[in-house]
């Protein structure tokens, strides 16, 4: 393999972190989990046994007593064995799902030469990763799943996560913030690192709901829980929230009329989206849209932008499609100018000339031939309309 090959195989495992990092990132919430679990349990266990313990006299023969406790004890860590033995699979599948992946673009650093049947095949596998990857972000969890299955790439892709933030912005949907606030509750410390305001407008949007219902005693109470205890951070919010119990829905006063607006869910859904991908390391943007707006940077010309330039078969040219997918990306450094014709959108070199009209405007010759051929030898400019003979055309040349 060449260097500049070996640079841009390079440069496409760098562009893969979050295929290692999300199992990394669920291996590791997974383990902390497991870990507090039984640092809870074992504590409580001690102390059951010490009290229990000390309350058996086995001098006065009370050992139907002390066998009632053994007994307890033993079901107590039976459980704990058995939950033991589910953080251990499902360390394990994280791991397993890591050291897969690591091997999948081990395989590409190793290809002999992207024309290579290795490269295809890699290349394929990527495909269709990829195209997993959208139909899970766009909620297409059946044809995701038979794809998947189809290639054989279920430990590349994160069907679970996908559908376990499916269903949380399902329910948001449905205006219920219980599943988000469970969700919440079991990252609790990891949105705390990343200083994640999701719970507490969780909380807000609750409260919001019962003022919406005017169930007001409840708001109170729900007030005083939930959202006082914020307030050091929350301030301002807090306050408004307090205020809300004297607005109706229909109020319009506009401060309080947008705490009432019901694009708020959507905020809350937008939101949940954002923190999750950030908790695992998900990029914001599916891998698809990333590498076509890759590719279109590379075709990308101010002229893609001007009716008057545009190419036939120019992707970017194409404004109601990928023209709007590249509006974002950076137009593409050429050193050395192409001719490409108006007409056929194929680049004019020396065989396919450029040719110059009477009235001055270039076309390959291949497309004029052809024209003339269909007209008896009268060619048409498609700018202007005006007709000529094709004799009347000269060969164009760059200095």
């Amino acid at each position: 393999m060449s260097t500049s090959e070996a640079k841009k195989l390079e440069a496409l495992v760098a562009l893969e972190q979050a295929l290692v990092k999300v199992p990394l990132e669920q291996f590791k919430r997974a383990f902390k989990t497991s870990q507090k679990h039984v640092e809870k349990e074992w504590a409580a266990l001690a102390t059951s046994a010490q009290e229990h313990i000390a309350k058996i006299d086995l001098k006065n023969g009370n050992k139907t007593e002390a066998l009632k406790v053994i007994d307890s004890l033993t079901t107590r860590f039976t459980q704990l064995k058995k939950k033991l033995q589910e953080s251990k699979e499902e360390e394990l599948l994280y791991t397993n799902r890591i050291r897969i992946r690591l091997q999948h673009l081990d395989d590409l650093l190793n290809v002999p030469s992207q024309e290579s049947p290795a490269f295809t095949r890699w290349s394929k596998t990527q495909l269709d990763r990829i195209l997993v990857d959208y139909m899970l972000r766009e909620g297409c969890f059946d044809s995701a799943k038979e794809l998947a299955g189809e290639a054989g790439i279920e430990q590349l892709v994160d069907i679970e996560l996908f559908a376990q933030s499916k269903m949380i912005e399902d329910a948001l949907k449905r205006r219920s913030c219980v599943e988000c606030l469970a969700w919440c509750k079991e990252n609790n410390s990891a949105l705390k690192k990343i200083k994640s305001n999701l719970e507490f407008n969780l909380r807000m949007q609750e409260y919001i709901e019962l003022v919406r219902a005017q169930k007001l005693n409840e708001a109170i109470l729900y007030l005083k829980k939930h959202l006082t205890p914020c307030a050091d951070v929350h301030l301002k919010e807090v306050q408004m929230a307090a205020a809300l119990l004297a607005f109706d829905p229909q109020t319009l006063c506009g401060r309080y009329k947008s705490l009432f607006d019901a694009t708020r869910w959507n905020l809350l859904t937008a939101q949940f989206r954002a923190t999750n991908c950030t908790l695992n390391t998900l990029t914001t943007q599916s891998l698809l849209h990333t590498s076509l707006q890759a590719g279109l940077a590379a075709l990308k010309t101010p002229q893609c932008y001007d009716p008057e330039t545009r190419n036939v078969n120019c992707p970017v040219c194409n404004a109601s499609v990928y023209g709007v997918l590249a509006e974002g990306v950076p137009f593409s450094h050429h050193v050395n100018s192409c001719l490409v014709c108006r007409i056929t959108g194929e680049i004019m070199d020396e065989g396919n000339f450029p040719m110059v009209l009477p009235n001055g405007y270039v076309y390959s010759q291949k497309a004029l031939e052809e024209m003339a051929l269909k007209h008896d030898g009268v060619v048409t400019c498609p700018r202007t309309g005006q007709q000529f003979m094709a004799s009347q055309m000269r060969k164009a040349f760059a200095i």
